[in-house]
């Protein structure tokens, strides 16, 4: 079985493409979230059930993770539990991962995680090099797919007869 294990926070920071969405807002807000969102959504494409893939992301310092597995689009999300980084949760899993023999790989730009990792005989992939494969999966999924529109509103995929309809409901005319 293949594993994938990706250092959620280290990817958002290190990469343009999930910290522009995050807006330098490492405090919850919603900016940060929408980073999240797309790191997971990503990383669930690039398993693609081929994978068994997991994003951890640190709760070190939240007194309140209990560092619980959530299922979300079909892989696994965990916050570490309160007191362990995300990094120590990432080398107990890939360590459980090769004594099962599974194939493992680590997404992660730490180096201190790296090392660690690397001394199991767990494969590594740097921040960037993951992101570099998001972008080649999404063009290459483009370039299949050439008339699927960027953007898909309801106003682009009705026809004008009911598009005039549903105007005159919204603004009806005073007689």
């Amino acid at each position: 079985m293949k594993v994938i294990l990706v250092d959620g926070y280290n990817v958002i920071r290190s990469t343009g493409m999930y910290a522009d969405l995050a807006e330098d807002d490492f405090t919850g807000g919603t900016g940060l979230n929408a980073a999240r969102e797309a790191l997971i959504a990503d990383v669930a494409v690039m398993a693609q059930g081929e994978a068994d893939a997991t994003v951890v992301f640190d709760a070190y310092g939240n007194a309140e993770s209990e560092g619980n597995t959530v299922e979300r689009a079909g892989i696994k999300v965990i916050y570490s539990p309160s007191g362990i980084s995300a990094d120590s949760t990432i080398e107990q899993l890939a360590r459980q991962a090769r004594e099962r023999g599974d194939e493992v790989l680590v997404v992660t730009s730490d180096a201190q995680t790296q090392w660690a990792v690397m001394g199991d005989g767990v494969t590594r992939m740097s921040s960037a090099g993951f992101c570099r494969e998001v972008a080649r999966v999404n063009e290459s999924w483009r370039e299949k797919n050439p008339e699927y529109p960027t953007k898909n509103t309801l106003a682009e995929r009705i026809d004008p007869k009911t598009a005039a309809r549903l105007a005159a409901l919204l603004h009806p005319k005073d007689d």
